[in-house]
């Protein structure tokens, strides 16, 4: 597993013996290093948001949040955004600011890997959960057409997130993607959360932190029947 507690670097997983095989875990474990050496939280992650690796800034951001037998966010991100119950008391403004832009790149992800084993069970559990379902179904393309489709972009988007250290608390972060060519050809991708500077301006407006479990059994940005 790359996630591992206690501010352990991150170990790629292992992957079949071969020379191109062996260049590339070569490449990850140096890689790690380098991952580590961010101050930022920043994470690697494969096609189907799976942590392939991640520093000890992004396992800190996250380190208050309760187990979960399929959503921590050292083993699929993607599946902590939908489906953790602790999800929205880090990543502020939880619905709009990360659920949606989260749902609009799985169903683009869901079109180029119509196949993919993993992504086929993300979709199974968003259709089993029936406020995430409506969100996916009703909801995204609702949000789309209100906000435009540039707003479910990663790289540049400004989001607000509460961190543990009170040093930071309740603050924004730039979503950057940094990822280098040798990555890209793995299939992987590099999200780093660059943390905004205490007392500087917050260019995302602050709305009251909630879990989506407490919503009343409808997503603010699913229209209601009859619209």
């Amino acid at each position: 597993m790359a996630y591992q507690a206690g501010g352990q670097r991150s170990v790629p997983r292992p992957v079949p013996d071969s020379l191109e095989a062996r260049e590339a875990q070569a490449y990850l474990l140096d890689y790690a290093a380098l991952l580590e050496s961010v101050s930022f939280p920043s994470v690697v992650l494969d096609h189907g948001w799976d942590v392939v690796l991640a520093n000890s800034a992004f396992r800190k951001l996250f380190g208050g949040v309760g187990p979960h037998p399929t959503a921590m966010p050292g083993d699929n991100f993607l599946r902590f955004v939908l489906f953790h119950p602790d999800a929205a008391t880090v990543l502020g403004d939880h619905e709009s600011s990360w659920c949606l832009p989260m749902l609009a790149h799985f169903a683009a992800a869901v079109e180029r890997h119509a196949q993919d084993r993993g992504l086929l069970s993300i979709r199974r559990d968003i259709a089993q959960d029936p406020i995430m379902d409506a969100a996916y179904r009703h909801g995204l393309p609702h949000w789309l057409r209100t906000v435009g489709p540039g707003a479910a972009r990663h790289d540049g988007a400004v989001r607000p997130l509460v961190h543990p250290d009170p040093r930071w608390g309740a603050t924004d972060c730039r979503v950057v993607d940094e990822t280098p060519d040798t990555l890209r050809d793995l299939g992987y991708t590099r999200m780093t959360l660059v943390l905004r500077e205490a007392g500087r301006p917050s260019e995302s407006p602050r709305r009251h932190r909630r879990s989506r479990r407490a919503v009343a059994g409808h997503l603010s940005v699913v229209p209601s029947p009859g619209r």
